[in-house]
């Protein structure tokens, strides 16, 4: 069966095919976390339980990711005048803070237990393998779709995905040699997973903490300079922008001639507007006009203006 062009498939198709290839890969992640722990818990490996661990933030990163296409294209409403986005990143920080909690339970267990009997068999080990080639073929399929449909958060689960291959690998090498004898590596693979847990949380983390403090999204001095070569434009001042979701929004006040008419002044607006839009990809833009008695500036003059003018 041929798999639909991206041209063939229209924007709301697009993100019901996204919704489901989610769905299809969280519950084989599930399927992956039950068999991980179940493996983990009868064998004794610490570094199994900490691959299930790492299984379980999987899981979770597919409902957020569910949930961001479902519900972040809705419009803004009366409670929520810019939109919908921040709930992904208040669920992202979320997850950050369980990854910190679950690493450092791991580390601390890595040391205070016993150095214990790691068992193996040959089902147990059917059954790691078995999880090793789900990993496989769920990333390679998430890749081809990803690539069909040309979605970012499709690529990045493919890419996730890979690395769970890895991580897994690693696992399984780990476990075997630590039930030939080789007790201590199975703390170290515990260890290597908590390492790489910790640093997943701490991604989320520089992920999340600018959207939720407000960080500026675009550097205003760049802003000033694209919006000041605008004609008719004699300043720029108070240029703030920040992070809503993954979209910017950007807001700044511009000084036009005071003589100038309602009507040739929102025709500057509408430039400028057409510039942020073009040079940074921001959709959202409030402009309020501050009137200036005295004649607009040129282009080389604004490029040495300075950055805006203080009230």
């Amino acid at each position: 069966m041929s798999l639909p062009s991206q041209d063939a498939i229209s924007s709301e198709d697009k993100d019901q095919k996204v919704q489901q290839i989610i769905f299809v890969e969280g519950s084989a992640n599930l399927l992956v976390l039950i068999a991980k722990a179940f493996v983990g818990f009868s064998t004794g490996s610490l570094a199994i339980i900490g691959d299930a661990i790492h299984s379980l933030t999987d899981v979770t990163n597919n409902v957020v990711a569910w949930s961001v296409v479902k519900h972040a294209s809705k419009p803004a409403d009366k409670e929520h005048p810019y939109g919908h986005r921040k709930f992904e990143t208040l669920a992202v920080l979320g997850l950050a803070v369980l990854l910190l909690v679950l690493a450092f339970e791991l580390v601390i267990h890595a040391f205070r237990r016993e150095t214990p009997e790691i068992f193996s068999s040959g089902w147990e080990l059917a059954i790691m393998l078995f999880v090793l080639i789900i990993n496989i073929v769920l990333a390679s399929w998430q890749r081809m779709w990803a690539k069909r449909l040309d979605s970012d958060i499709l690529h990045a689960d493919a890419s996730h995905t890979f690395s769970d291959v890895l991580t897994t690998v690693v696992v399984i090498g780990g476990w075997q040699l630590s039930a030939m004898g080789y007790v201590w590596l199975d703390k170290l693979c515990a260890l290597a997973i908590a390492g790489f847990i910790l640093y997943l949380a701490i991604q989320l983390f520089k992920k999340a903490a600018p959207v939720l403090v407000d960080e500026f999204a675009i550097d205003p001095e760049l802003l000033t300079k694209s919006v000041a070569k605008v004609e008719g434009v004699y300043a720029v001042s108070r240029v703030r922008s920040r992070w809503i979701g993954n979209l910017a929004s950007v807001d700044m006040i511009i000084h036009v001639a005071s003589h100038l008419t309602t009507e040739e002044s929102h025709k500057i607006c509408d430039e400028v507007e057409i510039v942020v839009e073009q040079e940074f990809n921001v959709t959202d833009i409030s402009i309020h006009v501050e009137p200036v008695k005295t004649r607009p500036i040129g282009i080389d003059e604004a490029n040495n203006h300075s950055i805006g003018v203080e009230e």
